[in-house]
């Protein structure tokens, strides 16, 4: 039988809206009690006028701000990490600072945060980070998005082994209609959304409460560590 969020407290770092506020909802209605952390503490705090969770200032990018966030928190059971930098594009137009803060936010981020966070999990605490489909499926225009998703899969599993008995688990993304793809356009992302739709397996485009059911799945089962959940549709596949 899963575990129980009652009485756990949950660090979920993302942003105010999308996957990450799913994330969060769905983690407090399971009982837990959230703290949610990104560049803006202010703007989450007013994203969040929620009780059960609370705002803090975290930037993934700069070791000072995750240690300081881990002596602020003290003790903390679970941690979430939905944060990412955008690195579409194809290889000839992407540039050396967009691939690395792709990596800084996705890859360094999560190494940091076990670091700083791991010594104060309880032993049945547990990581959650964040990867993606295009780890598993290449396609153009995704290069730098997919080695940074394929290298959070090898951080999930490294780590795994180095912190046990702390889990450590990953979710790996397919297309989610989260707010991602609005700059796209309406027609070009309603013509994206419906090619998927016809040739992932489920026929639809996943929910922002789709892949926070995922989270609460992997902090709450207890025999999970070192796995890539793939709540994709099958994408994949195709």
């Amino acid at each position: 039988m899963p575990a129980s969020l009652e009485d756990r407290t949950v660090l979920v770092i993302g942003r105010g809206s999308g996957i990450a506020r799913a994330v969060a909802l769905s983690i407090r209605d399971a009982g837990g009690t959230v703290v949610v952390a990104g560049r803006d503490g202010r703007a989450l705090a007013a994203a969040y006028d929620e009780p059960g969770i609370t705002a803090a200032q975290v930037d993934l990018t700069d070791e000072t701000s995750i240690a300081a966030l881990a002596e602020r928190l003290g003790r903390v059971d679970h941690v979430v990490s939905t944060a990412s930098a955008r690195a579409r594009g194809a290889v000839g137009d992407l540039g050396h600072e967009t691939v690395l803060t792709s990596f800084d936010v996705k890859v360094v981020g999560p190494i940091l945060l076990a670091k700083h966070f791991a010594p104060r999990l309880p032993t049945d605490g547990s990581f959650v980070f964040f990867s993606g489909s295009s780890a598993r499926k290449p396609a153009a225009g995704m290069l730098a998005v997919g080695a940074t998703n394929a290298a959070v899969d090898a951080v999930t599993r490294g780590l795994a082994v180095e912190l046990a008995p702390v889990r450590v688990n990953a979710i790996s993304p397919g297309t989610v209609d989260s707010g991602a793809y609005d700059g796209l356009g309406e027609r070009k992302k309603a013509e994206l959304f419906a090619a998927r739709e016809a040739g992932n397996p489920v026929r639809r485009i996943g929910s922002p409460e789709d892949i926070a059911g995922a989270v609460v799945f992997a902090l709450t089962t207890t025999f999970l560590t070192g796995a890539s959940l793939g709540i994709d549709g099958g994408e994949p596949l195709v």
